[in-house]
């Protein structure tokens, strides 16, 4: 059975969206009480949950001298995708996942300013359907700016593919089916100066289009990131600020 065309006769993709147009993004902050930082995000169908504990005092034998430690815990649900079957949370896949996304977050916290503290970030995807490291980048950057942790940039995230067949052209913030057969993928994590790529499949199509959809996609995910959010990254938000003074008088209060 020949795979369906990733785009149609008016240049329009499966789910009606231009090649170069964004999934639509919901994101919803201090959806949990209890953690110092949390937030929800939608990225078209796929959905994440991210929470922020600390900073904290971190054990001896992670403890560092230069700066923060930053543990990050992705995962997926059992009912995340179509298939339901049992997830590890120690799995490879996780601990590749985890990795690139302690590498990006590092890179976006201003670490010096917590030696021997540690930060512990806990990604959830409720629902993958395409882009879930995208969305659980984004969603841990909005669940860190909850927490009033200081960051340098916002930390964005984005995909790009490239469609082979009648019609090749470069795709933006791919979904599942555009994933599964649309060739290579590429996902960045950038910052403002700074562009990370951290995954790259088989190349398959014209490698000048990848590049293109490479740079599109750092574009889209910056102003993706900018539109989401324009406060200062360096700056705690009142609630926040609000939330820990009440732990501390708490805390006063148990003394």
């Amino acid at each position: 059975m020949p795979a369906p065309e990733l785009l149609s006769s008016q240049g329009l993709r499966l789910d009606g969206r231009r090649p170069n147009e964004l999934r639509r993004i919901r994101c919803k902050l201090g959806v949990f009480t209890q953690p110092d930082g949390s937030a929800y995000l939608e990225q078209g169908n796929t959905k994440v949950l991210a929470a922020v504990y600390g900073p904290h005092q971190a054990a001896k034998s992670k403890s560092s001298n230069d700066g923060v430690v930053v543990n990050c815990q992705y995962s997926m649900a059992t009912f995340s995708t179509g298939e339901r079957k049992n997830r590890p949370r120690g799995d490879r896949k996780s601990q590749e996942m985890s990795m690139h996304l302690r590498q990006a977050l590092t890179a976006a916290i201003k670490t010096e300013l917590y030696p021997r503290s540690q930060i512990d970030v806990y990604v959830e995807v409720l629902q993958a359907d395409g882009g879930a490291y995208c969305a659980c980048v984004n969603a841990a950057t909005l669940a860190l700016t909850d927490a009033g942790v200081p960051l340098r940039a916002y930390a964005v995230a984005c995909s790009a593919s490239a469609t082979a067949g009648a019609r090749p052209g470069a795709l933006v913030d791919v979904g599942h089916v555009e994933e599964a057969q649309g060739g290579v993928v590429l996902t960045v994590a950038s910052l403002p100066n700074t562009v990370y790529v951290f995954r790259q499949c088989s190349v398959v199509g014209d490698v000048s289009q990848i590049t293109h959809g490479l740079f599109r996609c750092g574009d889209e995910s910056r102003n993706a990131g900018l539109q989401g959010y324009r406060g200062n990254p360096g700056q705690s938000s009142e609630r926040t600020s609000s939330r820990r003074l009440d732990k501390a008088r708490c805390c006063h209060d148990m003394k």
